[in-house]
């Protein structure tokens, strides 16, 4: 077993992937100076396969929304044939990012919880009110969330992933890129596909896909499959396994076709998912986690990262249903194609976590109920004009409903805990309050309670077990669209296409959210102010009375009624003073206790100032120039907008603008505790300046993408430890250079190479978490991506071996700018310096870097019948896929650790 020390694996960019870097910008210079202006990345490493299965190199794509050969279609676009899913063993989604090196994949919270990004650019989480960037298609149909990104591969034809805007033509959420996924059709004679495999871990995954004739003008087709494993990660506490697999989905297929010039096809399918997963390690021990030891419960350690270990009080539950029907109508009027596709989706998805991620019982549960109703509605006409004009133009209709319902709450050790928190977050506290917790929350009751008048106020109320928060939120999301591309050649092998989209969205959403957690609606800042003043003004009076002690409050009321002007003067200077530093956390020692307030007091909407709805429309261009240099060699030239639509925050975290939160504290209507933020985020604008070569000589392909992309208004979406902080930032860019070749030395052996390099920034970006980021790099993005690949298929009689190996590397990034738990914040909602200074410093330490090597041996008997042995991160290369602040604990770090070693064997059928 490979193994890393945890400084290591974060520190800094090595000089092995400066150097790569390096090596990549002169490869990609070179090239561009060879081949003339700029180039553009069609990824084809599985065009031998394909052509082997399919008896031609000819590879046919939609990614226009017609059929052209993939030497024909002038955008960047990877294809990933169903022959390249079995050689590498690809299991869902995930895994498709190793052969796509401008993809990047990741599964975090839940098994429901997906996010792809495209050329280092994307977004989404684990909340349904965010809006991906990168669209994912299902057989021409969207798949709008997170929870409906899933799929399993048993009939897929091929995988095509656009890279760059593509809103022309796929409207609103495909600012980033597009991933199409292109199932197979039913077929008009007997055939199919049968798989079974086994590894470690016992899993086991058995799938199949069967097809042939009703009659002479219907088909039909069922595929369906069951994935199964064994939880990865050994939880100490309860005994269990978590990080598992069990899934099972099916899809059937009908297909009308009366071989003229009308078909119908029709397709259900249905998949489900019940899984314990997943699991956080904790990376950064603070003063909390040695409570969390003194109450006998226990998380990893730091240098445990990598120990398959967890230490949970129950175990995490994802129960996901995930349905749909579509139909599609093709009807051919000659000069003219139409094509209509009606569909309906719904997603159920019940999750609940252990969200303390430790053996202690601090927070008793964290479940959510989502519910996602998604109708679509395309309708588009392909259509010629002579031989040089090919035209397209369509409408699309989008509408959603989404039902979330949560709750989260304190545990049965959330008392004990806090008896040690508060004394540990309030003893290096300065100024006159200081100490106040006395090492329990009963003595935090009775200060607080006094301070308020009342001594006995809030005895037996704080961080009581079952208190906590419950939530819902409903979205209602109407959308349309209409679209237009024209591809006109103005002369022998030249082409121009001009495209416009104009896209409208309106979303309307409601929250009934209420907390009754007591100590988080406690007014701290007020609450210190009173303390300070009381403290103060006892010091004062005890001082001007020669007493060397802080007088009593007989001998203050004794002081006043003999001197009224002197204790005027002395009141009104210690309450100028307490005004001052109220919410000074170096004076107002009660500050530091505001992590603990978990569930504030919640500002519903809509309300008298905040209406509930954000609504707004975009238009997106196309212009390409494309040009047939010779009949092996491509170029083009192009310019594409894109548009995302405005996320809604669908959190504990959704807060009113400092504009609204103003109108509703001069209206009397916010409640404590209240700070700005954010509802929505505003929609997103895309631009894209790309120059790209496609060269095909047979025995080598060569292609190459320059490209600067530059997104305004990017939504950025940061996890706080209790929700989401949603923001728009002013303009993030990125430079870009993506290269591709295969070459076939020998007959039998086809090389592979892909190479991505980014060079992103913030270029303006001053209302982030952390402050003004402008001018630097975003997180998440590595600079340099390749991948390695080399497939040999050698006849052995009338049978084949066939070899796959592939490598994907890439070079070291931050995971995050910052942590936001560890800020601190004015009574305004503006994090004081030396806080910000703190959660960009904490994140600086981890960083992700990738090594994963795949492979595969086949032997294809000539019968049908292949038998394989594979493994993925044949290395066990281990690696940190994101970091966060921990659940109520405040200063410590968790984080999410890659999936380890697998390997196993396959048998599959083919007839």
């Amino acid at each position: 077993m490979r193994k890393h020390n945890q400084r290591d694996r974060f520190s800094n960019t090595t000089v092995r992937a400066r150097a790569l870097r390096r090596l990549a910008l002169l490869a990609g210079a070179g090239a561009i100076g060879m081949l003339g202006s700029g180039a553009a990345l069609a990824q084809e490493r599985a065009a031998d396969a394909a052509a082997e299965d399919a008896g031609t190199d000819v590879i046919v794509v939609t990614a226009l929304k017609r059929e052209q050969t993939l030497q024909q279609v002038p955008v960047a676009v990877s294809v990933t044939s169903q022959a390249m899913i079995e050689r590498a063993q690809i299991r869902d989604l995930r895994d498709l990012q190793s052969l796509v090196p401008s993809l990047r994949v990741n599964q975090l919270q839940s098994s429901a919880n997906t996010n792809f990004y495209i050329r280092g650019f994307g977004n989404g989480a684990n909340n349904a009110g965010i809006e991906p960037s990168v669209g994912l298609f299902v057989d021409g149909v969207y798949r709008s969330r997170s929870a409906s990104m899933i799929a399993d591969f048993p009939d897929v034809e091929r995988i095509e992933v656009l890279h760059g805007p593509q809103s022309t033509l796929f409207g609103k959420n495909a600012s980033a890129g597009v991933i199409s996924i292109v199932t197979q059709k039913p077929r008009f004679e007997l055939g199919g596909n049968f798989e079974a495999s086994y590894g470690n871990h016992d899993a086991m995954v058995v799938k199949g896909q069967v097809t042939g004739p009703i009659s002479d003008t219907i088909a039909a087709s069922l595929a369906g499959g069951v994935n199964k494993r064994d939880g990865i990660v050994r939880d100490l506490n309860t005994g269990q396994r978590t990080n598992e697999r069990d899934r099972w989905f099916t899809r059937g297929q009908l297909l009308f076709d009366n071989h003229d010039d009308l078909s119908v096809r029709l397709i259900g399918d249905y998949g489900k998912i019940d899984e314990n997963c997943c699991a956080a390690v904790n990376l950064r021990a603070a003063l909390p986690t040695a409570a969390i030891f003194a109450l006998g419960g226990a998380v990893n350690t730091p240098d445990q990262a990598f120990d398959n270990i967890a230490h949970y009080n129950f175990e995490s539950s994802n129960k996901i249903k995930n349905w749909g029907f579509s139909g599609q109508i093709d009807y051919d009027l000659g000069d003219v194609q139409l094509t209509s596709i009606t569909a309906y989706r719904r997603t159920d998805a019940v999750t609940d976590q252990d969200s303390d991620f430790s053996s202690a019982d601090l927070l008793g549960r964290n479940w959510q109920d989502l519910r996602i109703k998604t109708f679509t509605q395309e309708l588009r006409a392909n259509f010629d004009v002579g031989e040089k004009l090919h035209g397209l133009i369509g409408g699309y209709f989008f509408r959603e409903k989404i039902d979330q319902a949560n709750e989260v709450s304190w545990g049965t050790q959330a008392r004990g805990y806090a008896d040690l928190v508060v004394q540990s977050l309030t003893a290096a506290s300065g100024g006159p309050v200081r100490n106040i917790g006395h090492g329990d929350a009963n003595d935090l009751e009775l200060i607080l309670g006094s301070l308020e008048g009342n001594p006995v106020k809030y005895v037996g109320d704080f961080f009581e077990s079952g208190t906590g928060m419950t939530e819902a939120y409903r979205l209602k999301n109407t959308a349309w669209s209409v679209f237009s591309q024209l591809d006109f050649e103005v002369a022998p092998g030249l082409k121009v296409t001009g495209g416009i989209n104009y896209t409208h969205d309106s979303k309307r959403f409601a929250t009934a959210v209420s907390s009754n957690d007591t100590f988080a609606g406690i007014d701290l800042v007020a609450d210190g102010r009173t303390a300070i003043f009381q403290q103060g003004l006892a010091t004062q009076v005890g001082s001007i009375l020669g007493l060397g002690r802080p007088a009593t409050g007989a001998e203050i009321g004794a002081f006043a009624g003999a001197n009224p002007v002197a204790f005027g003067q002395v009141s009104a200077g210690v309450g100028a003073f307490a005004d001052a530093n109220k919410a000074n956390p170096a004076v107002n020692g009660l500050l530091a206790l505001q992590p603990l307030q978990y569930f504030p007091p919640f500002q519903n909407v809509p309300n008298p100032v905040e209406p509930g709805k954000v609504s707004d429309g975009h238009f997106s261009y196309t212009a390409r120039v494309a040009y047939d240099l010779t009949d092996k060699v491509n170029l083009y030239a192009s310019y594409a907008t894109g548009y995302k639509a405005a996320s809604v925050n669908l959190s504990r975290n959704s807060l009113p603008t400092p504009a609204d939160l103003a109108e509703l504290r001069a209206q009397g209507l916010a409640v404590t505790n209240l700070m700005p933020g954010s509802r929505f985020a505003n929609a997103e604008t895309a631009t894209a300046y790309e120059a790209g070569i496609k060269a095909d000589w047979g025995l080598v392909r060569l292609n190459l993408a320059v490209f600067k992309q530059v997104i305004k208004n990017f939504q950025s979406n940061i996890f706080t430890g209790s929700g989401f902080f949603l923001a728009n930032a002013g303009k993030q860019s990125s430079f870009g250079i993506e290269f591709e070749g295969t070459a076939r030395p020998i007959d039998p052996l086809t090389l592979s190479m892909a190479v991505t390099y980014l060079d992103p920034k913030y270029d303006s970006f001053k209302l982030s978490a952390f402050g003004d980021l402008s001018g630097s790099t975003p997180a998440g993005i590595s600079p340099l991506s390749v991948t390695w690949g080399a497939d040999f298929v050698q006849p052995v009689g009338g049978d084949k071996l066939i070899a796959h190996v592939d490598f994907h590397y890439e070079a070291p990034f931050r995971l995050v700018e910052g942590l936001p738990g560890l800020l601190v914040r004015d009574t305004a909602g503006n994090p004081t310096p030396s806080s910000i200074a703190d959660a960009l410093a904490a994140a600086q330490e981890f960083k992700q870097d990738i090594n994963d090597l795949n492979a595969s041996l086949t032997y294809q008997l000539s019968n049908g019948l292949a038998l394989t042995v594979w493994g993925r991160n044949l290395l066990n290369d281990r690696t940190i896929l994101q970091i966060f602040d921990s659940p109520a604990q405040p200063g410590s770090i968790s984080g999410y650790p890659n999936q380890p070693r697998t390997y196993g064997v396959a048998a599959r059928y083919t007839f």
